[in-house]
């Protein structure tokens, strides 16, 4: 019995102090935990890098949130495993408004701590920002604790999505920036999402960054009148507004197969309109709504099919707006979309509008990046950056207001579907950019980051040659200039080396 006592209180050190020294030994480069504090399947751009990482043969963790279901690719990749975080029990709700913020936030450092500290060893945790709170300060805790590096994916800043809840200058708001502030700096390495933001982050913060464009991956791109077909006949079962009026369950308000058995499309078709949006404040489908409201009375126009996917708060507020309505020439569409159809439906519209208006003004819409990448023309409306992604009049068209937009609608489908002169213009302009896919870009800027973390490159092999015709970060392919743009072909891109994981890195 006299024994007991110390062994029972010697007990945890000693599982602490073996945790700490096998964690110290053990060495993993080529295990990285990408950690999402958010629904995993509504985060494109990490599982794109985790499918990157996993075709170059790293051992990917993929922690979250569990929801939307991820693509199939991704949960039958050997290479990757998910991993959910338990979230905040729903009877927090029924505290008052800033007790319920502190307890979900002490809940998800202990929630996030445990997943992260019961994985395997990592060479490596590859966080999403934002959210900022807690997850900078649990996953750089438990990067120091596990003698692994931290590398964030600046997409956003937390601090500016908080201040449109709260004013800007509220106590709150405050706070978390100089939080993300400081976190921000406790990272190896980061990448983010535009030029706009790197300059952002080394001027205000002293954070170098390489920016890091969203490209599309293989999956959106120009789609066949076959595929099409295919598409409006599945749709048509479930909504009727792409339903043949004849009741022909053959053909569709597009197309119908000929006698010769070839896709065609139809004459009198009316124009496809694709949005996808969030239903939140950061997205005033408002204007999109008033300028179709005066579309709708407009008469040199074609019939207009407006497909609107996404989930959000404001849906429902806006959908009985829809419905309230008489429409003469406009007709709505408000699917959720299976993860494989949302390409297809991409390449098949005629034009694409983008109501993103960034919260800090320095990121860019992914979802502009995915109809790029399927050939789709779009109408964008105006924020700090958006000319970094939109080249207005080359690849598309920014807008300020619901009249701009309206004004744009008219001049795109004049004459349509016979006369498609700019959105012809426009999607031929996007051919260059379909060129470059997220994987190639990938290989050339962030795989070198983390081959130099985990030391399996000799560093010559980092060092970009001067003069290699490879545009920095890609952002020179499409652009409205063209300069370099000749230079450069996927097939070419894999040879520089990482300049990108030099200039990401911090100081040490």
């Amino acid at each position: 019995m006299s024994f007991a006592l110390p062994i029972l209180f010697y007990t945890p050190f000693v599982f602490i102090f073996l945790y700490l020294l096998v964690n110290f030994i053990v060495k993993t480069p080529r295990h990285v935990c990408i950690v999402v504090l958010g629904d995993i399947g509504r985060s494109p751009r990490m599982l794109y890098h985790a499918l990157s990482f996993a075709q170059e043969g790293f051992k990917v963790y993929l922690v979250g949130y569990k929801g939307s279901v991820p693509p199939k690719k991704l949960v039958e990749n050997e290479n990757i495993e998910l991993h959910y975080v338990t979230e905040a029990p729903n009877f927090f709700k029924y505290y008052p408004k800033i007790f319920q913020y502190f307890l979900k936030v002490i809940w998800q450092s202990l929630a996030l701590s445990w997943t992260l500290l019961l994985l395997p060893k990592m060479g490596s945790y590859f966080l999403q920002n934002p959210p900022s709170i807690p997850t900078m300060a649990v996953a750089y805790v438990v990067s120091r604790v596990r003698c692994s590096e931290l590398v964030i994916d600046w997409h956003n800043y937390g601090h500016t999505i908080l201040a449109m809840a709260l004013k800007s200058g509220h106590p709150m708001v405050r706070f978390a920036e100089q939080y993300e502030k400081i976190c921000g700096r406790l990272s190896a390495y980061n990448i983010c999402v535009t030029k706009a933001m790197k300059k952002d982050l080394q001027q205000n913060w002293n954070i170098k960054a390489t920016t890091v464009y969203d490209r599309p991956p293989e999956n959106f791109c120009s789609v066949s009148p076959e595929e099409q077909h295919e598409l409006f006949v599945r749709l048509a079962r479930e909504y009727p507004v792409f339903a043949d009026r004849s009741g022909n369950e053959e053909s569709t308000v597009f197309t119908q197969r000929s006698s010769s058995g070839e896709i065609v499309s139809l004459d009198k078709r009316p124009a496809l309109l694709v949005s996808s949006t969030s239903w939140t404040e950061d997205e005033d489908f408002g204007i999109l709504l008033e300028a179709l409201k005066d579309y709708d009375l407009r008469e040199a126009v074609p019939n207009l099919i407006c497909v609107i996917t996404g989930k959000g708060p404001q849906k429902e507020f806006y959908s009985k707006q829809i419905k309230e309505r008489q429409w003469e020439k406009v007709q709505f569409c408000l699917p959720w979309l299976a993860a494989e159809d949302y390409p297809l439906l991409l390449g098949s519209a005629d034009i694409g509008v983008c109501l993103h208006m960034s919260s800090s003004g320095l990121d860019l819409p992914m979802k502009v990046v995915d109809m790029f990448g399927c050939g789709l023309p779009v109408c964008a409306v105006k924020f700090e950056c958006i000319d970094e992604l939109v080249k207005h009049d080359v690849n598309g068209l920014i807008f300020r207001d619901s009249s701009e937009l309206l004004t744009q609608l008219q001049d795109l489908l004049g004459g349509f579907p016979s006369n498609q002169g700019k959105l012809s213009t426009f999607r031929k302009n996007l051919e260059l950019f379909q060129s470059v896919r997220w994987h190639d870009q990938w290989k050339q800027l962030v795989l070198p980051i983390f081959e130099e973390i985990g030391a399996t490159q000799k560093p010559s092999q980092f060092r970009v040659q001067t003069g290699s015709g490879i545009p920095e970060n890609f952002d020179d392919i499409g652009s409205e200039d063209g300069e370099n743009s000749g230079n450069v072909h996927p097939s070419s891109a894999g040879e520089s080396g990482t300049g990108a994981a030099q200039e990401g890195k911090k100081e040490r």
